[in-house]
């Protein structure tokens, strides 16, 4: 059995593709994925940006746009859509085998609305009563403004995954707006919570090149803090996770079919080439939780990952390391400064994007 399937089949964790290309999903590959253990996908402007602007798989269906009269903007909606279209289709018998556990593919709302309740919720429905599939994921980012779309997205039914977590404190709002969102669908009619899906995504390598560069610039003897930040925050917000999904509160919710907002790990690849290339696999493991993983990753961990529940093995040691750095480096100024960077990111991609779509259809 290979690293992957051994993930979910012995610690409950789903592997998930952090990618996604055209090629891939008529040319039999990302059958293959499946195949070796891969249970869904995530993408965001900037995979969708690395893989349209220079790639010809898309040019007849932007022709084709484009002679009819679309935006742009319009033109790249219809192409990503298409694309989530077909890897959902694909991952359909997943979706359906598991009971809905797994199977699922994310969509992003445009990064331009990350500060827009109302705009994000539009597009969130838009989106959404677009694809009609039910293993789809809506993508929303959890900045202040997004929180309150999330919630009233779970509270109409749609599956969501809440992405660019940078902080405890908003983990615990996220966590709330999912349980307050299924507590609004109760009360709005809705008898059978289990078709409610969400993922809340964490992302972890940034965490550690922000911090680092940090403790860096404290001048003090650090090379035992480095690389330890962002595993500690993560086996925190798992026992977070575990409190939080758990009582009276809870178990109410559970009477009526209700699943956990798994907490996934997304940005998973090391940044600095000093760190082992499965750190942010061989120490996040544990059940109800989610991988999102890029292939070189999945190479590494299938051939030398260690499958092992680690997410909460050191729980003392995680909160003793997380206080250590908090001594030393302003803690919630890094989630600031890496939510806006993660936004720009994404705006910046999105408008990249755009200019590479407006281009290639004046050519053709």
């Amino acid at each position: 059995m290979s690293n992957l399937h051994r993930l979910f089949e012995e610690q409950g964790q789903s592997p998930w593709l952090d990618n996604i290309r055209r090629e891939w999903l008529h040319s039999g590959e990302m059958l293959g994925w499946i195949e070796k253990g891969v249970r869904g996908v995530t993408a965001n402007p900037s995979i969708f940006q690395k893989a349209i602007a220079d790639n010809d798989a898309y040019d007849a269906q932007l022709r084709e746009l484009k002679d009819s009269g679309a935006s742009i903007e319009d033109i790249y909606w219809t192409l990503v859509v298409t694309d989530i279209i077909d890897a959902l289709d694909l991952f359909g018998d997943l979706y359906r085998n598991s009971g809905g556990g797994d199977g699922y593919v994310s969509v992003e709302v445009s990064p331009l609305l990350a500060n827009d309740t109302s705009g994000t919720v539009a597009q969130a429905r838009e989106l959404w009563d677009r694809i009609q599939r039910p293993n789809l994921f809506v993508k929303i980012p959890a900045t202040a403004e997004g929180i309150p779309a999330i919630r009233q997205m779970i509270g109409e039914g749609r599956n969501i995954n809440v992405t660019l977590i940078f902080s405890l404190d908003r983990y615990e709002e996220v966590m709330e707006a999912y349980i307050a969102g299924l507590e609004d669908a109760l009360a709005a009619g809705t008898e059978d919570l289990s078709k409610i899906a969400s993922v809340a995504s964490f992302f972890i390598s940034r965490v550690d090149t922000e911090i680092d560069r940090r403790l860096d610039a404290t001048g003090s003897d650090v090379d035992a803090l480095k690389g330890k930040a962002a595993v500690a925050q993560g086996q925190i917000a798992y026992e977070l996770f575990t409190k939080k999904f758990s009582g009276e509160r809870w178990d109410a919710l559970v009477a009526k079919g209700a699943k956990v907002q798994r907490p996934l790990w997304a940005s998973t690849s090391t940044k600095n080439p000093a760190y082992p290339d499965t750190l942010y696999v061989d120490t996040l493991i544990g059940p109800d939780t989610v991988n999102t993983l890029p292939e070189a990753t999945i190479d590494a961990f299938s051939d030398h990952g260690v499958v092992g529940r680690t997410i909460d093995s050191d729980i003392t040691g995680a909160h003793k390391y997380w206080d250590e750095i908090g001594e030393l480096v302003d803690l919630p100024d890094v989630a600031v400064v890496l939510e806006n960077e993660g936004v720009s990111a994404f705006n910046k991609a999105f408008h990249e994007l755009i200019e590479s779509l407006t281009d290639k259809a004046q050519r053709l």
